[in-house]
């Protein structure tokens, strides 16, 4: 059965964007964007909000030159099946991909259950209405030893969490992987 996993590269304090709007701070060097892309190589389906498939849909046409590790990133981007959800997206621009205006959790977890390859929900907003809805199965937080102090966090408030494994970067960064489950989604 294929799983619903949210991945997010974030700040030591919880954030994917700083106040600013910028996640400059979060590039990942060559080590932790290897391990970014073993983690999304089985994903089938990426499900995204407007603005995180805006940013990412550049991945369309990056070629990666001589650099190994993006290019197979860009492959394992245009490989994927990709949904966005938004209501004042007017079209798609990228291959693989169609606009749905709702984000239903119900039509998602069938979606997910149904799917041969997990599937990525992306972006904190639609991943918050992801995880309080329940339907969350994976979490995976690339922590960077930077503390931005505000902008917009990763994780809506209440998650439970129970910890899978956790891996340490040259770089100083850290991956956390969570087992979500249904029994501790968020309230409210």
């Amino acid at each position: 059965m294929s799983r619903l996993v949210y991945g997010a590269i974030a700040s030591l304090d919880g954030y994917v964007v700083d106040a600013e709007g910028s996640f400059e701070w979060a590039a990942p060097d060559p080590d932790l964007h290897e391990a970014v892309n073993e983690a999304e190589r089985p994903l089938g389906t990426y499900l995204y909000g407007r603005r995180m498939y805006e940013v990412l849909s550049a991945w369309e046409t990056i070629d990666g030159g001589d650099d190994p590790v993006i290019r197979d990133y860009a492959q394992i981007w245009r490989d994927a099946d990709k949904i966005v959800y938004s209501t004042t997206l007017d079209r798609v621009t990228t291959a693989r991909t169609r606009l749905e205006r709702r984000f239903d959790p119900g039509e998602v977890r069938r979606l997910v259950d149904a799917a041969e390859r997990d599937v990525s929900v992306g972006g904190p907003t639609l991943a918050a209405h992801a995880l309080r809805a329940g339907i969350v199965d994976q979490l995976h937080l690339y922590l960077h030893p930077v503390v931005v102090g505000g902008g917009t966090p990763a994780l809506p408030g209440g998650a439970r969490l129970r910890l899978r494994s956790e891996r340490r970067f040259a770089g100083g960064a850290v991956h956390l992987a969570y087992d979500v489950g249904r029994e501790t989604a968020p309230r409210g």
